[in-house]
């Protein structure tokens, strides 16, 4: 495992510039324009359809996939399993966000569904992987006013971000979008993940100051994302490195 540094951070954003890589987006209504956005901003280019007739279709032409349980159905379950089996089938990176599994007994059940087939990650706030529970060989991320990412007994936190982003539904969303974007071009997860929410986070510092509330934040923290730049970065980012047992 690679250890992560600015310098690392910036190398992986040039390539994700280069790459252009496809991500596939199974995810909830409220935030599909703003994580669209976000992920095109960077470099990638999202699709977002979760219709049942297409979703194996273009997750079998994307680099990576992304799934978040937000505006959960029946439907969108059935949807995310085509989508997961499509991406462990063919070998592609994938992340699981189990939004809000801590108000829904039936949602638990299906995020711990899905962590059992193994995702290259999954993210959530401190009270969903409370009761995610252990999640030996996946990437972990806690998230916060600082990100908590363990994996193998090794963890580093990011510490890049503003309050902003807790005010505006849908970055933590957009974040899971930009990490697989990351995931698409690096197969190091603990360095691909660290590395987009050095990013997003220092985009967020950037566009932060010039915000007068959350309502002006969040299109000055796309203009943020789209020019972020190696200075950027070498300058604000904020990486720690430690090494224990995983929780």
């Amino acid at each position: 495992m690679s250890r992560v540094t600015a310098e690392t951070v910036a190398s992986l954003l040039a390539r994700v510039r280069k790459a252009r890589p496809r991500v596939h987006c199974l995810m909830n209504s409220v935030v599909q324009k703003f994580t669209a956005d976000g992920i095109t901003v960077i470099g990638g280019l999202p699709s977002m359809t979760g219709s049942l007739e297409e979703v194996e279709s273009f997750v079998g032409r994307a680099d990576a996939l992304t799934v978040n349980l937000g505006t959960l159905d029946a439907e969108r379950r059935e949807a995310i399993r085509l989508g997961v089996a499509v991406a462990r089938d063919q070998g592609k990176p994938w992340i699981v966000d189990p939004v809000h599994c801590d108000y829904s007994p039936s949602r638990l059940a299906f995020a711990r569904e899905l962590i059992a087939l193994q995702p290259t990650v999954v993210r959530g706030n401190r009270a969903e992987m409370a009761l995610i529970g252990e999640t030996p060989g996946i990437l972990r991320i806690v998230t916060g006013p600082v990100d908590l990412l363990q994996i193998d007994g090794v963890s580093v936190e990011i510490g890049n971000g503003h309050p902003f982003m807790a005010q505006v539904t849908g970055t933590g969303c957009l974040s899971g979008g930009v990490i697989a974007a990351f995931l698409a071009i690096e197969p190091d997860a603990l360095c691909a993940a660290a590395a987009a929410l050095t990013v997003t986070g220092v985009a967020a510092e950037r566009a932060a100051p010039a915000a007068q509330g959350p309502g002006t934040f969040a299109p000055l923290f796309l203009d943020a994302l789209a020019t972020i730049g190696d200075a950027d970065i070498l300058h604000l980012a904020r990486i720690r490195h430690d090494r224990h047992e995983t929780a």
